[in-house]
């Protein structure tokens, strides 16, 4: 099985979900998705696997660092603004196939993979 981890290195909960994906010797590929933005067909793929709304995987401190106001913000201008400013994206998230888990805590990508 190939899965995708959608990383920052720099986030301790997302290393711990790359040392789960290391330990069980499952196949992945890492994309640092603050160089590598997912684009927003790509997100839109993402957050219909995770069954969820651009509103639940936004970091609410970094949206109002990026001078964002959320609450008031529509889906559509929601996904643009994480393509544009990737870093109010939650971390991580594992794709695997047809499923797709937020890694808070790690032990949810033990749940597809």
């Amino acid at each position: 099985m190939s899965v995708t981890i959608y990383h920052n290195p720099r986030c301790s909960k997302s290393r711990q979900t790359l040392a789960i994906l290391e330990e069980k010797n499952v196949d992945y590929r890492v994309v640092e998705y603050l160089l590598k933005p997912p684009g927003k067909a790509e997100l839109k793929r993402i957050l219909g696997l995770l069954g969820l709304k651009a509103h639940d995987i936004v970091r609410k401190k970094e949206a109002r660092e990026a001078g964002l106001e959320i609450a008031e913000m529509s889906e559509a201008a929601l996904i643009d603004a994480m393509v544009k400013a990737p870093v109010i994206i939650e971390r991580p998230i594992v794709v695997a196939g047809d499923k797709a888990v937020m890694g808070r805590p790690p032990e949810n990508v033990l749940s597809i993979i």
